[in-house]
């Protein structure tokens, strides 16, 4: 029996569309920012991927998304990810997208109608309190406490950091302990915070060692620390009832872990393509790059690196589509495409020699960026911790690793 690798056409008349979008709009678009404000770079350019039916590709299409499986939705965001403005023209940046998807499966009639309606419509964003100080990676250390006053609110006091698009956002989940008696999964609830809220106080935006342009305290959001004091919030807020506020937080970012990968495979990509045009124009001691063999070296070596990524994502893409269990994948992609972008884009400043290293281009500025995919969404010792186990568990049960490191892919 065979095993198909074709992408159906639909899919790919739809990455074609996207990818024509971002080259001729995103890309061209990027320049403006230097002269004009963000909204009135962003707004048109949304106006315009909405009158494509170009806008968020994973939300089903009866609440105005393009209805997309996680397949074509992957061949998408690989697209997207080569343009700053890619994702957000389309309203599916991060990490906004996570926590819409979290609202739709787990939010009650009224949270979707008030919360999760103005952020598809690309009228409000939302970020995700999770991370703190003490915990780190450890999501189980959280401190902040949600205790219940009465039966019409809670209370929530504690501290976040390295909230991502907080000081950007209208909204928030907040995870919060409301049972510290229960087992140690089902302790944890989440909320959705109305912002601003003088108990949800961002103390500073934590500096980091990332290049940023004019606009990226915007795009980005920044990496907020943030204050819980005295926060009321209605119960009518509770998301997804209590206790079960961690597990959805991990399916929450195991969508984030992936999009993150597409977004590395796109980035990566056009980091390539930048090389490619680079060496073939520039000439020293008398010969193009092109023809030395040290640099077609180097960009055989980026070419597998992305040939791998992307089969990878693929093979995600298709598990789920079939309801599939993704975690060892998805630990194991989250690595590697965090490896592999930051590979790629340091080769391709080496290519460009001097030139790489300034600013004028954008590769010094995606180098500083992209180390942080070795630590956001679980830094790589602790999923590396987690597929060894997988991998330890299957020799124990079956007498070989094969289920656990890609023998067994279906």
């Amino acid at each position: 029996m065979s095993i198909d690798f074709e992408i159906p056409a639909e899919a790919k008349a739809i990455r074609e569309k996207v990818r024509k979008f971002v080259h001729d709009e995103c890309i061209p678009a990027e320049k403006e920012l230097d002269t004009k404000p963000l909204a009135e770079v962003l707004g048109p350019l949304r106006k315009k991927a909405r009158a494509q039916g170009l806008w968020c590709p994973f939300v089903p299409k009866e609440y105005g998304g393009m209805g997309l499986g996680p397949l074509a939705n992957a061949l998408v965001q690989m697209e997207l990810g080569e343009s700053m403005l890619g994702a957000l023209s389309m309203n599916t940046q991060g990490p906004d997208d996570a926590s819409m998807m979290t609202i739709l499966a787990h939010g009650t009639e009224y949270q979707k109608e008030k919360f999760l309606k103005p952020l598809l419509n690309g009228d409000k964003r939302i970020c995700f309190s999770m991370t703190e100080k003490a915990a780190g990676a450890d999501a189980t250390g959280m401190q902040t406490t949600a205790v219940k006053d009465g039966n019409e609110n809670y209370i929530l006091n504690g501290e976040k950091w390295f909230s991502s698009s907080a000081s950007v956002a209208d909204l928030a989940l907040v995870m919060a302990k409301t049972d510290p008696n229960a087992p140690r999964h089902k302790q944890y609830s989440t909320f959705i915070v109305e912002l601003p809220n003088p108990g949800y106080r961002i103390k500073r935006n934590v500096a980091n060692m990332a290049i940023e342009g004019p606009h990226d305290d915007v795009i980005h959001g920044g990496h907020s620390e943030i204050e819980i004091k005295d926060l009321k919030v209605p119960a009518d807020n509770l998301l997804g009832g209590e206790g079960n506020g961690f597990n959805m937080g991990q399916h929450r970012l195991a969508y984030g872990r992936l999009r993150h990968g597409m977004h590395n495979v796109a980035k990566a990509q056009r980091a390539l393509d930048m090389a490619a045009a680079h060496v073939t124009k520039r000439s020293t001691f008398g010969q193009l790059l092109a023809d030395r063999q040290a640099v077609q070296f180097m960009l055989a070596d980026c070419a597998s690196e992305l040939y791998i990524g992307r089969l990878m994502l693929l093979h995600i893409a298709y598990k789920a589509e079939k309801g599939l269990d993704i975690r060892q994948e998805n630990s194991i992609a989250k690595i590697f495409h965090a490896h592999m972008v930051h590979k790629v884009i340091d080769t391709a400043i080496q290519l460009h020699g001097a030139l790489g290293f300034s600013q004028d281009t954008p590769l010094a500025k995606w180098y500083t960026q992209v180390r942080s995919q070795r630590l956001v969404d679980g830094p790589d010792e602790v999923h590396k911790w987690k597929i060894g186990k997988n991998v330890i568990k299957a020799f124990r049960e079956h007498g070989t690793t094969a289920s656990a490191a890609g023998g067994d892919l279906l």
